[in-house]
């Protein structure tokens, strides 16, 4: 396994992040349960990952119960790299959501508790909350590092502005700055390079890319979309990957045709659609299926061209913004 600095800060992180999302007590929907879960973290802590992405609402915080086991049962607590978010409703009052200074105090004790744990390496604020002062966010996040119980702060879909705007005012009030930025970015859909990376770029921001495969569209086998169940129980996944005629883009086909060259060129065993599109983003996978991971870690020694990327881009079609399309109050699916 490859480890990099996230960001300019000193937080070394594997180059494969796994996302838990999937993880929870009992098996539901597209979700799998502890003991499938454990094996996932086992696998991933043996093959070299630090770095387990979650989130306080991922079911309904079983997510941060099962990881918070796993850890304790197969690793050190400092040796891994633990991330969590917080915005989506947690409970049901009006203050159980939201990015408040009441909210964030309540969360990060309660994601503590789900954890079993003292500290938190990445805490990161889910979404943009309209409805709080910025300026009160940031000087929470500020606080819950000074009283220990986080150690780096990140960011997730935003508009470029807003992540401009928050690096700005943490930069002249002396508050902590965010480290890390967690935004949707694939093959099929690219928007995030017209702002939010090159701004990464410009302020030594870590990017942690969620939903490299397209919430399953670029991964093998190549069955219909719907025979997944992830894919059945995904409410925004047509609004994210079709274009405006319904059609699914293009990009996908052109994955496949390079995927089909390289196994000419070098045989049985060739490099899948799914590896490609995750060597593509470089990071952030959540895994179902020893399989899964097994593809994410072998990207990470892939070598991709300028060709290859070329190939990979061209008949790429541009999609609006809409992350900010996801229902207020309900789990984002990834």
């Amino acid at each position: 396994m490859k480890f990099v600095n996230l960001g300019r800060s000193g937080l070394k992180v594997s180059r494969i992040a796994l996302g838990c999302m999937s993880f929870s007590l009992e098996a539901r929907d597209w979700r799998i349960d502890e003991s499938a879960s454990f094996s996932i973290i086992r696998q991933a802590l043996e093959s070299g990952i630090n770095f387990f992405d979650t989130a306080d609402m991922y079911g309904e915080g079983e997510s941060e119960m099962v990881l918070g086991r796993a850890i304790k049962r197969y690793a050190k607590r400092d040796e891994v790299v633990l991330a969590t978010k917080v915005y989506y409703p947690v409970r049901p009052d009006v203050n159980g959501r939201g990015l408040s200074r009441k909210a964030i105090f309540a969360s990060i004790d309660a994601s503590l508790q789900r954890f079993g744990c003292d500290f938190v390496d990445l805490y990161q604020i889910h979404r943009w909350d309209s409805n709080t002062p910025i300026d009160e966010t940031l000087e929470a996040l500020h606080d819950v590092i000074r009283a220990g119980k986080v150690r780096y702060i990140g960011a997730s879909s935003m508009f470029a502005w807003q992540f401009c705007k928050a690096l700005y005012l943490a930069d002249i009030r002396g508050w902590t700055r965010f480290i890390s930025v967690q935004p949707h970015y694939n093959l099929l859909n690219r928007e995030e390079e017209r702002e939010m990376l090159p701004l990464c770029r410009a302020e030594g921001i870590g990017v942690i890319p969620y939903s490299p495969l397209a919430r399953g569209r670029l991964a093998r086998p190549w069955a219909a979309p719907s025979s997944s169940d992830r894919v059945r129980h995904d409410r925004t996944a047509e609004m994210l990957y079709t274009i405006d005629d319904g059609r699914r883009p293009p990009s996908r086909r052109r994955v496949r045709a390079r995927c089909c060259r390289k196994g000419r060129r070098y045989g049985p065993g060739c490099v899948g659609i799914d590896t490609y599109a995750i060597r593509y983003c470089r990071t952030h996978l959540g895994a179902a299926k020893a399989k899964h991971l097994s593809d994410a870690i072998a990207a990470v020694d892939l070598q991709l061209d300028d060709s290859d990327c070329a190939e990979l881009e061209r008949d790429y079609v541009p999609h609006p913004f809409s992350f900010n399309q996801e229902l207020p109050g309900r789990e984002p699916d990834r």
